[in-house]
């Protein structure tokens, strides 16, 4: 029984080393758990995580949230399961077990192998920087109680799911996924509106009878959007917050065996999620609107630590932001230079970005 297991210890070993750098199955940076550990010796308690998109056109991003998790050392993420809407073609090959997937930070950001097993989507359910970029807001001296229950109410979900629940509290009809429906920014916000109490925190509802894409996509909630309602609930509150920018991987060459493009992940689109507006059709880095230009303003002046993969080594660098402003300040410095970015844009006028995480962000995306 020995040799058969060292045997297929040397098996999983190989087959991890034939996998190319930043693809699924292959091998993750040499000091994930230094760098895990040394992002964790700041005392936050949540943290919102925020995907760029990764479509040309249209794309809103991702909107997950962490729980840091000191019984095994690391934060527990959960996510809304783009795959689990009772489609026929996603019975099979996707990973549908849950609503909203649960897994360890480091994984759902930088492994390149599931704890929910070979079903899950890298760059999608784990491994995301090697997707695309991600931006988490870290949120401080949030109550125990609260935190107990935004788990307890995720986990909720998932039972209403699994039942084949519909037309409860937070959603009417069936508790499926749906992109403009119940998508990963509204189980967010219904879990901190129903389950953690945040009474006046709105959560926009689909029509009851069914109406146009277009009507839909009006009353979708975006995750950018519901990203700057909750750090007005949070500011609120009296918790602190703090900015963290996990920077996309550059060069992989995987491609999602289910992409009908075939595109490799190095060469997808890495644009800052947009609110609902006329940016929402525009490219990457052609963004004008206010309210795209308010958010990655308060980010970048929120902003503490970079993280990004060094491709030449192998090894995730941290560098620190000259920023840091309070949620506050960061609000008001954002306000003041989103709305004159927006005129000189507005005005085809050249409007040069601000600050190290500014220029990160519109690298990023332009």
């Amino acid at each position: 029984m020995h040799g058969f297991a060292l045997m297929l210890w040397f098996l999983f070993a190989a087959v991890a080393m034939a996998a190319d750098f930043g693809s699924e199955g292959g091998p993750t940076p040499a000091n994930l758990d230094e760098v895990a550990n040394r992002l964790r010796q700041d005392p936050y308690d949540l943290e919102l995580l925020i995907s760029f998109g990764t479509s040309t056109g249209g794309s809103a991003g991702h909107i997950a949230l962490a729980i840091r998790d000191d019984a095994i050392g690391d934060d527990v993420v959960y996510s809304a399961n783009f795959y689990a809407d009772r489609a026929p073609e996603h019975e099979t090959g996707f990973y549908v077990d849950d609503l909203v997937t649960i897994v360890p930070k480091k994984e759902y950001l930088f492994k390149t192998t599931s704890s929910l097993g070979d079903t899950a989507s890298f760059g999608l359910d784990f491994g995301e920087i090697y997707k695309r970029s991600v931006i988490g807001v870290r949120v401080h001296r949030v109550p125990r109680a609260e935190k107990e229950r935004l788990v307890a109410y995720f986990e909720r979900i998932n039972a209403d799911y699994r039942n084949r629940s519909a037309n409860t509290e937070y959603h009417h009809g069936q508790i499926v996924y749906g992109y403009t429906n119940l998508n990963c920014a509204k189980i967010i916000g219904v879990v901190f509106k129903y389950g953690a109490g945040y009474g006046d925190l709105e959560v926009r509802s689909a029509p009851l009878i069914p109406a146009r894409k277009v009507k839909s996509a009006v009353t979708a909630n975006i995750p950018t959007d519901m990203a700057m309602k909750l750090l007005r609930q949070w500011n609120a509150r009296g918790y602190a917050m703090a900015a963290v920018l996990y920077e996309k991987y550059g060069g992989s060459n995987y491609v999602d065996p289910h992409d009908a493009e075939k595109i490799a992940f190095r060469n997808l689109p890495d644009r800052f999620p947009s609110v609902l507006s006329l940016d929402f059709l525009r490219e990457q880095g052609a963004y004008r609107d206010f309210d795209n230009l308010f958010a990655m303003q308060v980010l970048h002046n929120m902003g503490t630590y970079r993280i990004g993969l060094n491709g030449d080594t192998k090894l995730l660098e941290v560098q620190a932001s000259g920023r840091n402003l309070p949620y506050p300040e960061a609000v008001a410095a954002a306000t003041k230079t989103a709305r004159a970015q927006s005129r000189k844009l507005q005005r085809r006028i050249p409007a040069r970005p601000n600050g190290d995480l500014q220029r990160t962000l519109q690298r990023v995306t332009g």
